[in-house]
């Protein structure tokens, strides 16, 4: 995907799912299975998640460089980077520290929906002040996966917010079968 194409990919998405969470009704937002998040969790450890990822891309170029270095391999498709990561929740990986959701309340709904959407908005902005090459020839750190260029950091964007939306999804399906015995 070119930056354009990601770009588009990621409002697309992250909008969606911003829509879907406010389209719930106060008790489908507030639901959790056991050991599971709720559907407001789910969207604050999305904004957790790319809260980094905008004070990362708003650092000088060289900062960059200096902290993660350059790649040293290949950049991965967007099919291999899914890949390496739902083989990774797989084997056991998931999220820790500062991306762990706190208890959600139904008076936040509205209000992390919009830290969302505007979190969205200036996560594709930022993106613009890369050249397609810079997209490859940059390094950010993920907790899962290691280092990925700016491009594969951006396609894992795009996978894990459509990942905690079709949680969402099947959680709120699973109650619904559940209420109908």
């Amino acid at each position: 995907m070119n930056r354009t194409t990601l770009s588009k990919q990621t409002h697309f998405h992250y909008y969606a799912f911003a829509d879907f969470i406010a389209s719930l009704s106060d008790d489908a937002f507030l639901y959790a299975p056991v050991a599971k998040w709720s559907a407001g969790q789910q969207l604050e450890h999305l904004i957790r998640s790319i809260s980094p990822l905008i004070l990362a891309l708003r650092l000088p170029k060289w900062v960059l460089i200096l902290l993660f270095g350059k790649p040293n391999r290949p950049g991965r498709s967007y099919v291999q980077l899914v890949g390496k990561y739902t083989s990774k929740l797989h084997a056991g990986g998931r999220a820790s520290g500062r991306y762990i959701p706190r208890e959600i309340h139904l008076r936040q709904k509205e209000r992390l929906i919009k830290v969302l959407k505007q979190k969205t908005d200036l996560l594709t902005r930022v993106l613009h002040r890369f050249s397609e090459k810079e997209l490859d020839e940059l390094l950010l750190p993920h907790p899962l996966l290691g280092k990925l260029t700016l491009r594969e950091m951006m396609y894992f964007t795009i996978y894990h917010v459509q990942h905690h939306l079709e949680l969402t999804q099947k959680y709120l399906g699973e109650k619904q079968n559940k209420e109908a015995y």
